[in-house]
């Protein structure tokens, strides 16, 4: 009889690991930004244009002068012409809270290039994008206790500290992923786009979770990463299954019936969590370790709205 927990461990042996950002993929995210549809007062000055009018540099529009308008915005060409008084608005800029929460449990910790490694590889990615439009970057795990929150990046040169911190991320961290979110949700109180990486695979549901992320009344993105071996799984025969998080043990003979009811399981799994976010207003995507991050970022989560 063949072991599930055996064949699981020389894979990993076999994974060749990459860097997180290549030279390549930098060269792509230069040109992007994040992409909020919300509207958020950040707290410092940063490169994005907002909704709101303000007090930059660049010119937006004309509006009536009333009294208690600061007089020295006041366009006296116009008046000249006119005999009204107008008041000069011009394009705000603001900073943006980019939030990304890693999954790192035992369950991430499958398939090559791993669901953690893939997921550190996407938190990389758009925190490099934020990170060089001078948003506010936290990157954070399920696993980290509500008074322990991740470092806050800003700017190009935080770029170094952000990656030393995601290497640093290790598979294993023993925490449902209902706690973790709620941790997450206490630790991080503020506006933005938080993005959840995660396979969302807990026995006790992800649905309780989620409800925390739709409270915060974040702009919130749910990318589901699953492994090729989980979507398209290439078993046979008579398997002892360890349930790598508690141990649980299954025997079962997998054949073709079995192999379509698992698919048919999994089809719904996946539908569930899709129409669980749509329901909600939060943005959902499933997301395959094989494909290219530059490649999902540049079409599918442009096409979500999450970038452009």
């Amino acid at each position: 009889m063949s072991s599930a927990s055996s064949s699981t461990a020389a894979s990993t042996k076999s994974r060749v690991e990459t860097p997180l950002l290549n030279p390549a993929l930098l060269a792509r995210l230069e040109r992007m930004e994040l992409v909020s549809r919300k509207i958020y007062r950040g707290q410092m000055k940063g490169e994005r244009r907002s909704p709101r009018k303000g007090q930059s540099v660049e010119f937006a529009d004309f509006r009536s002068y009333v009294p208690g308008d600061d007089i020295r915005f006041i366009d006296w060409n116009t008046y000249a012409r006119l005999d009204k008084l107008f008041i000069k608005l011009f394009l705000e800029e603001e900073d943006l809270h980019f939030y990304a929460l890693i999954d790192a449990s035992l369950s991430m910790d499958f398939g090559d290039p791993s669901k953690l490694t893939y997921a550190k590889q996407l938190a990389a990615a758009l925190g490099f994008i934020g990170l060089i439009r001078s948003d506010r970057v936290r990157i954070e795990t399920l696993g980290q206790a509500p008074q322990a929150p991740g470092p806050v990046l800003r700017g190009r040169s935080s770029v170094w500290r952000m990656q030393q911190y995601l290497e640093g991320i290790e598979p294993g961290e023993n925490v449902s992923l209902h706690e973790g979110v709620r941790n997450f949700c206490l630790r991080n109180s503020g506006k933005g786009i938080v993005v959840l990486i995660s396979d969302l695979m807990d026995k006790e549901g992800y649905e309780a979770a989620l409800r925390y992320l739709v409270a915060q009344q974040m702009d919130a993105y749910v990318l589901h990463v699953l492994s090729e071996e989980e979507l398209n799984p290439e078993i046979t025969g008579d398997l002892r299954l360890v349930d790598c998080e508690d141990d649980d043990v299954a025997e079962v003979t997998v054949s073709a019936p079995l192999l379509k009811r698992y698919q048919q399981t999994l089809a719904a799994f996946i539908g569930g969590a899709k129409d669980f976010c749509s329901r909600r207003g939060m943005s959902y995507a499933l997301v395959r370790n094989q494909m290219p991050v530059d490649e999902l970022i540049l079409s599918l989560l442009r096409r979500q709205g999450l970038v452009r």
